[in-house]
């Protein structure tokens, strides 16, 4: 019995030392480490971050029966090994540090009603066109842009800066057009360019039926937060690539409550929150 005082005992004494630096210390921490695992989830990474994991356990086993040889070269490893490891994993470094400032400043991108308003009509547009387009099995490639900018990609298009328009989305996508190849950018709820080069995905974990246009999809979502839907070719079969994750097989209604949640969402109107100017095979 007086052993169970004593423990209660020193848990509230090492609880009264807490100071709300160490809280913050822990909540940095926690947040660090969630980002982390969110990184290495799903991604090449995983497998390094267990190799990694396991270097180290081997390391601290060395240490503990004074291995010293051993110790000494996987300290040496490491030591190297961690500036070999932001040369090579550069672009996953960069996409999760875009992915952390998107979502730490997601609750400034405030809108107001006429927003959307807007949007949703965009979304109904959108939604339409990829109906017709499906039909005709007329490839399509559409990304909606968020909160990252995706100025680079817009770079490698033309800039029309033109209303969200179904004959205008059919007319660009239509396979004899000189950009069809390309995707439209949407930023806005406008049509900002077209004809626009994404980057692939080199993920091997993408099943192996999807062409070119898909693994492009995926490419963008995986390097920035864009939502990124897509009109298959050969099927006609519509799909939205988020997060580096492709769902298929999208009916109109699936597609605009799809559209609606992510990008509507429980949006409640407010007032817009103004900042300071001071950043192969399926075709």
């Amino acid at each position: 019995m007086n052993a169970i005082k004593d423990f209660f005992g020193y848990i509230a004494n090492q609880l009264s030392t807490i100071r709300l630096n160490d809280i913050i210390d822990i909540l940095a921490v926690s947040v660090l480490l969630y980002y982390l695992i969110k990184f290495v989830k799903n991604r090449r990474a995983g497998k390094l971050a267990v190799g990694i994991l396991l270097l180290l356990a081997i390391l601290g086993i060395s240490t503990f029966f004074e291995l010293n040889v051993i110790a000494y070269m996987l300290k040496n490893v490491v030591q190297v090994g961690l500036l070999a490891v932001f040369i090579i994993f550069q672009p996953e470094i960069r996409s999760m540090l875009e992915e952390v400032g998107n979502e730490s400043v997601k609750n400034l991108n405030l809108r107001d009603a006429t927003d959307a308003t807007q949007t949703k009509k965009t979304i109904e547009t959108l939604c339409d066109t990829a109906r017709d387009l499906s039909a005709t099995k007329t490839g399509a490639l559409i990304v909606i842009e968020r909160g990252t900018k995706l100025g680079d990609t817009i770079k490698t298009g033309v800039t029309i800066n033109a209303d969200v328009n179904t004959f205008l989305l059919k007319n660009i996508f239509f396979n004899k057009a000189p950009l069809h190849d390309g995707a439209v950018i949407i930023r806005d709820n406008r049509i900002y360019a077209c004809g626009c080069f994404l980057p692939l995905s080199y993920n091997t974990n993408i099943i192996r039926n999807v062409g070119t246009r898909h693994r492009a999809a995926i490419g963008m979502s995986e390097n920035s937060d864009a939502l990124v839907l897509v009109v298959s070719e050969e099927t006609g079969n519509i799909s939205i690539a988020e997060s580096g994750e492709l769902t298929r097989d999208y009916t109109y209604e699936a597609l605009l409550e799809r559209l609606e949640k992510e990008l509507i969402g429980e949006e409640k109107p407010t007032r817009k929150l103004k900042l300071p100017k001071f950043w192969e095979g399926d075709k």
